[in-house]
């Protein structure tokens, strides 16, 4: 497997970037947005095209580069299923759902605690934790809606129950440690002696920490890396009620865009056809558009992976459900179920 780590000195923040092998797909894990060249270029030098980009939660410290890699890129802009996510991501992953990068299988893991929104993803003998466990500490828990009980949980119920021999490959480190096995800080992380779930709370409870500087700058730029619904619209967009009435024409081909397991999770709407969003350029170049009397609708999750497949596809015959299918459930239609 392809691995690179960079690391940002102002914040301490590691970027992974993972792939099967050169030539192939790739996603990067907690980007920094003053690093966004850098990763490019890493790409670039490797041959790989950049598929997803990915971070583990809410950052307070840096701004993230996803939405910056997600523009430079059309990639997929991903985190974890939360309450805010769907403002901020193209794809939404829920707890110990799959996911593939090429050849590559991620899962994801909720683990609330440093902040309600936190997740670790696992790939084969590797995980990465955000700030959930970190190289001989554990992500405060005082802001963010943390919570140190649910930190604790997400530590000993679902990190610690991996094998020892697990690489642990944290979003942060503060004394040039850059990986560590779920054994080792199983034995000496000195946040995991703790005998008791009131324990950790009481230790967590008095570290009274500084907030990080940036924090009041940063969150609230970290949860608008969306593509707001008004520039959806603005490129082929239609809500829910145009498409109700292409549909009622009998001149519509619906393409869900979306990744098997969104589609078994959320559902689909009545007579789609699945195109995944990777191959949509490819599906269209055999199609001659001009020739057809038939109206093309795409839809995803949450419209954002649309827009960006009409800019690639650049076709003014080609619309989108703008909202995706969240505005479509939220409108009070039925999906199908599979």
């Amino acid at each position: 497997m392809l691995f690179r780590q960079f690391f940002d000195t102002t914040s301490s923040t590691y970027t992974y970037l993972i792939a099967n092998k050169k030539g192939a797909e790739a996603c990067i894990i907690d980007p920094v947005l003053e690093h966004i060249e850098n990763y490019l270029k890493a790409i670039k030098d490797l041959d790989l095209k950049l598929v997803k980009v990915i971070d583990t939660h809410v950052h307070a410290d840096h701004v993230s580069g996803i939405s910056k890699l997600r523009d430079k890129t059309q990639c997929i802009a991903c985190m974890g299923k939360s309450q805010n996510a769907s403002e901020i991501v193209s794809m939404e992953v829920s707890d110990n759902e799959k996911f593939k990068v090429g050849d590559l299988e991620l899962r994801a893991l909720f683990t609330p605690g440093h902040t309600d929104d936190s997740y670790c993803f696992l790939l084969n003998n590797k995980i990465f934790t955000g700030d959930t466990l970190l190289i001989g500490g554990t992500g405060r828990t005082d802001f963010q809606n943390g919570n140190a009980e649910d930190q604790y949980n997400s530590l000993f119920n679902v990190v610690l129950k991996l094998d020892d021999s697990v690489l642990v490959y944290p979003a942060h480190d503060y004394k040039g440690e850059t990986v560590t096995t779920i054994g080792f800080e199983r034995k000496t992380n000195p946040r995991l002696q703790v005998k008791s779930k009131q324990e950790y709370v009481d230790l967590m409870s008095s570290l009274n920490l500084p907030n990080p500087k940036l924090m009041d700058i940063v969150v609230p730029k970290n949860r608008k890396h969306g593509v707001p619904l008004e520039i959806q619209m603005q490129f082929n967009g239609i809500n829910v009620q145009q498409l109700k009435t292409m549909m009622n024409q009998k001149k519509v081909k619906l393409i869900d865009v979306r990744e098997d397991f969104e589609i078994q999770r959320d559902g689909l709407i009545e007579k789609s056809i699945q195109v995944p969003y990777t191959q949509i350029e490819n599906f269209f170049q055999n199609i001659e558009l001009s020739q057809s009397t038939d109206q093309f609708v795409l839809y995803c999750h949450s419209g954002q992976r649309t827009y960006l497949a009409l800019q690639k596809l650049k076709n003014s015959n080609i619309y989108h459900l703008a909202g995706g299918i969240l505005n479509w459930i939220e409108a009070g239609e039925s999906v199908r179920r599979t």
